[in-house]
């Protein structure tokens, strides 16, 4: 009997560790083969594809981003494989499940829940008796007299996971290692109880063999894993544990990369500094779930969340400058407002994270929160992925707000094309940080920006139109907050950095005369030494600046906002940036190297 595991990823860089889970355990007793696919790929490539394959039974694991593209493809296979055994499983579909069984006739079986031991009893009886209603853990189709019935078992007991062999060691995935994303649970379970979420349903915490683990970590490395992303819902929960982990990860990783889903408020000091001693640069990468900051809510949502530890661990972390934090927040939990929003965003981007997602609550199926709903007044989406739409405290009006917020903070924060100018921005002018990104995201969407796309230049000029027009029509006190000299000279600063090779074109129109940008670029040549020592010791010619070199001239000192965040204007800035050179040879990836010279502002227009 062959047996194809189908699922339809996000993106192509994903793996599915479901399916692999499923054929690590049932692989030996079946000819089973994994086909993934995304959500962008032709529903006919799909289809013809798994035909290819000639299964007799297809299944496929279903999540909110996949269920509709899903759908689609199974109506499709039903109509020209119409002896096809159609299994389904996976958390989108392990609730509700009677519904779904309704919805999709095409679908002969759903297996409810952990799945490898129920896929392969189901497996075993499709191949034999067919007796499924011993089959613990499934919903199932029964022909009746005059109708078909559908039933839905018991549920089977959670698994032992130490007696479920290891989803890593197969030899098809070893070529894309190194070019995808390597799903791995160390644990199943989680011991909080968010009603927002589907882990808060299955109590308690359960751990793979640690020994085996380790193993399979140093395996996948040794195969050329380059990120490996654990997605135990709370990795540090038990201290010794995480402890002895993050040890072994540190002693063996040889470049690989590790994310965790961490929870900040009780990760234990003495974690935090081995962390801050031990942990190399940019190997460990937190994802934290902050969601709200508002005492009300988090009650609401059953959702423990002590904030006093959890801005320790987040502000040590960053101290240490050797791990990348991701935080996230959730619009519309219950409780909160458009206001008490802005105050949770504010709380958590003062804490400064790498990247701050802002998501929109779904009300997913099996959660507490969706079963509350009308107790809330909430609407929400009635098919995947069931975003939220309004509740009485936050109607669609600020939900649409807020989701302005969100686009403008994807395409300049969390993307770090302009993190020195942002910063000014966000500390030194605008009432508050959501308040730039609420100002900014109306302004876009006003000039119907979010129709079109964007270059990177796009991104620059858009910005320095939107700070035009606010300095233009801003009260006099918030005005005088705006200083355009500094934020232009921040942001081509920031330009140059995007670049690693010189840029073609500017978004600003040069100031500089050809007689006076020579006569910059003479002295550069001529006299390094008042740059720096180390600009000296590249030994540089007036042709080499001119090939790999851009200038401009900055009415304030660059030098001493960097290292202070003050602005003064009394010094002015020459500014260099170097492309494709590093310590006089050309390298392989070339970065910019910026060169900084203060100069006096009599001087501002002078070369000597």
């Amino acid at each position: 009997m062959k047996v194809v595991l189908s699922t339809l990823n996000a993106k192509y860089i994903h793996t599915s560790l479901a399916l692999r889970c499923l054929k690590a355990y049932s692989g030996e007793h079946f000819d089973m083969e994994i086909a993934e696919y995304t959500i962008k790929d032709p529903v006919m490539n799909i289809v013809s594809d798994i035909f290819s394959r000639k299964p007799d039974v297809v299944g496929f694991s279903c999540y909110i981003w996949n269920i509709e593209e899903t759908i689609t493809v199974i109506n499709m296979l039903r109509k020209i494989m119409p002896e096809i055994k159609i299994v389904l499983g996976g958390p989108e579909v392990s609730y509700d499940t009677e519904y779904w069984m309704e919805r999709i006739p095409e679908v002969d079986f759903i297996v409810v829940g952990e799945g490898e031991e129920t896929f392969h009893h189901l497996l075993t009886e499709i191949e034999g008796a067919g007796k499924y209603h011993m089959v613990f853990g499934i919903a199932y189709r029964k022909q009746r007299e005059d109708r078909v019935e559908i039933l839905l078992n018991p549920g089977r007991p959670k698994l032992d996971l130490a007696t479920l062999p290891s989803p890593h060691r197969f030899e098809e995935d070893i070529p894309h290692l190194g070019s995808r994303v390597v799903y791995f649970e160390t644990s199943r379970g989680c011991p909080f109880s968010c009603q927002f979420c589907l882990s808060s349903i299955e109590v308690g915490v359960r751990y793979f063999d640690m020994e085996r683990t380790k193993a399979d970590i140093t395996y996948l490395i040794d195969s050329g894993a380059k990120l490996i992303k654990f997605v135990d819902r709370t990795f540090n929960i038990k201290r010794d544990y995480a402890l002895e982990m993050f040890k072994f990860l540190i002693e063996n990783h040889r470049g690989c990369v590790f994310q965790f889903e961490i929870t900040a408020d009780i990760m234990r000091p003495e974690v935090l500094d081995y962390l801050a001693e031990h942990a190399p640069p940019g190997v460990f990468r937190f994802e934290i779930g902050v969601q709200s900051t508002n005492d009300p809510t988090n009650e609401a949502v059953q959702r423990r969340q002590n904030w006093k530890k959890l801005v320790r661990t987040v502000t040590k972390v960053k101290e240490s400058g050797k791990i990348d934090q991701h935080l996230d927040l959730i619009a519309g939990l219950p409780l909160e407002n458009y206001d008490t929003f802005r105050g949770t965003f504010n709380d958590v981007f003062e804490l400064g994270p790498e990247e701050l997602q802002l998501g929109f609550l779904k009300m997913l199926r099996g959660t507490g929160l969706r079963r509350d709903a009308g107790k809330w007044g909430y609407i929400y989406m009635d098919h995947a992925p069931y975003e939220m739409l309004g509740n009485e405290l936050m109607p669609f009006a600020d939900i649409v707000r807020i989701k302005r917020v969100e686009d403008v903070l994807e395409k300049y924060w969390n993307a770090h094309r302009m993190d020195r100018t942002l910063g000014y921005l966000v500390n030194e002018v605008f009432p508050s940080p959501f308040d730039f990104f609420q100002y900014f995201g109306d302004f876009w969407e006003e000039r119907g920006w979010q129709k079109i796309g964007h270059q990177l230049e796009d991104l620059f000029s858009r910005l320095w139109a939107f700070l035009s027009e606010y300095k233009a029509g801003a009260a006099s006190e918030e005005a005088a907050k705006l200083d355009l000299d500094v934020v232009l000279g921040l942001m081509k600063y920031d330009y140059f950095l995007n670049h690693n090779y010189k840029p073609r074109k500017t978004w600003w129109e040069l100031t500089m005369d050809k007689s006076e940008w020579s006569g910059w670029m003479r002295r550069l040549a001529e006299r390094p030494e008042e740059v720096s020592r180390e600009f000296a010791d590249l030994q540089l010619n007036e042709k080499e600046l001119y090939k790999h070199t851009v200038i401009e001239l900055l009415p304030f000192d660059l030098e001493h906002y960097l290292a202070t965040g003050e602005v003064v204007k009394s010094s002015h800035t020459l500014l260099a940036v170097l492309y494709a050179l590093g310590g006089g040879e050309r390298q392989a990836k070339p970065t910019p190297k910026p060169v900084i010279m203060r100069v006096n502002s009599d001087a501002m227009s002078v070369g000597f």
